[in-house]
C-alpha cells in the first residue's frame, strides 16, 4: 500500500524558539550509542536546498511522486529532463562541516549509526560508513522491470550522447537532484530505456507517495533499539519516514536531541532542540570534545 504523499505539516499550539544551548548534545555524545537521523538539512551548507526552510523548494516546487512517473511516459520526460541537468551540479556538491563532524564522532567510536533522508551521497563521501539511506541514492538506477541496479554516471554518459544539444539554464536545483526547467525547455529530451530488458529506468530512490522497503525500515528500528539516545540534524520530520523512529525512540525512553533551526513535527517527543546551523552547532561539539574535524570531502565523479 502506497500512502499519500505528505508535503506540509503545520504546528498546532504554542511553538518553542528552541535554544541555543548545545551541552545535551555534548553530552549524549560524550556517552556514546547516539544513533543520528539526518535530513535535508544537514546539506544545505553543501549547496542544495532543503525543502521547507526558508527559501524551501517546497514553496516553488512539486516533487516528483511515484504514481506520476510509473503512469505517464510525459512525466517521466520531465523527471529525466529535469534530473539529468541537476546531477550535473548536485553529483559534484562537497560535504560541509556538520557531514564532517559526524564522521569525526562516528570514528571516535560515539554513534551507534547513521541513518539518513538524504539522497545526496554526502554522509559518505565524507567518510561516513555503513550509513543507512532512509530513501535511497541517487548515484543508482533501477529498472522498473527487470530489477537490474546500474551507476547513475553511466546513465548521465548514455543521455549525454543521447541529447547533445541539451543545456539549458535551471532556475533552481532542489533537494532531490531534480532541476526547475519549463515545458519549452524539457522540449523532446530523449529518455532512454534499461540496457537490459528495455524496461522503464527509475532512480533508486523512495519518490513522495511511495514506501520505503520493509526490510530497510527494520534495519532502522533495530539501530534505534540498540541506541542510547537519537540525534536528529536538520529534519522537519514532516514526513513519518523519519518520525516514526523519533517516536519509536520517545516510546523506549530514550532521549531525542533535534537540532534544527525551525520548529519540527517531532519537538513533542524531544528533550530540546537546539536553533542553530548545524555546521557551525556540530564544529562547536567537536571542539568541546576535542575531536578534529577534517576540512575537505570528496565529490563523487559525475
Amino acid at each position: 500500500m502506497r500512502m499519500r504523499p505528505t508535503l506540509s505539516w503545520t504546528p498546532t499550539g504554542d511553538v518553542s524558539p528552541g535554544t541555543t544551548d548545545l551541552g545535551p548534545v555534548t553530552d549524549a555524545l560524550s556517552a556514546g550509542d547516539v544513533l543520528v537521523l539526518s535530513g535535508a538539512g544537514i546539506s544545505t551548507e553543501s549547496g542544495i536546498p532543503d525543502y521547507r526552510g526558508e527559501g524551501g523548494s517546497l514553496g516553488r516546487h512539486t516533487p516528483m511522486t511515484y504514481q506520476d512517473f510509473t503512469s505517464s511516459p510525459q512525466a517521466r520526460r520531465r523527471y529525466w529532463a529535469r534530473s539529468h541537468l541537476g546531477w550535473r551540479t548536485f553529483g559534484r556538491a562537497r560535504p560541509n562541516a556538520g557531514h564532517r563532524a559526524v564522521t569525526a564522532f562516528g570514528r571516535e567510536g560515539m554513534l551507534a549509526g547513521v541513518i539518513t533522508q538524504n539522497v545526496d551521497g554526502l554522509h559518505q563521501a565524507a567518510g561516513s560508513e555503513d550509513v543507512v539511506e532512509l530513501h535511497g541514492s541517487l548515484d543508482r538506477v533501477v529498472c522498473l522491470t527487470c530489477g537490474d541496479f546500474s551507476l547513475r554516471r553511466e546513465l548521465a554518459r548514455r543521455l549525454e550522447e543521447a541529447n547533445p544539444g541539451f543545456r539549458p539554464v535551471a532556475a533552481a536545483i532542489n533537494p532531490d537532484g531534480d532541476a526547475d526547467l519549463t515545458d519549452e525547455q524539457v522540449g523532446d529530451f530523449h529518455v532512454l530505456p534499461c540496457t537490459v530488458c528495455g524496461g522503464v529506468l527509475k532512480p533508486d530512490v523512495v519518490f513522495f507517495g511511495e514506501t520505503v522497503p520493509a526490510r530497510r525500515v527494520e534495519q532502522c528500528r533495530e539501530l534505534v533499539r540498540g541506541a542510547a539516545s537519537l540525534l536528529v540534524l536538520g529534519s522537519s520530520l514532516t514526513v513519518m519516514s523519519g518520525l516514526r523512529f523519533v517516536r519509536q525512540a520517545a516510546q523506549d525512553g530514550k532521549p531525542v536531541l533535534i537540532v534544527n533551526r525551525d520548529v519540527t513535527r517531532g519537538d513533542q517527543h524531544a528533550v530540546t532542540r537546539i536553533a542553530l546551523p548545524l555546521g557551525t552547532a556540530l564544529a562547536t561539539v567537536a571542539g568541546r570534545l576535542g575531536i578534529p574535524v577534517e576540512d575537505g570531502g570528496a565529490a563523487r565523479p559525475v
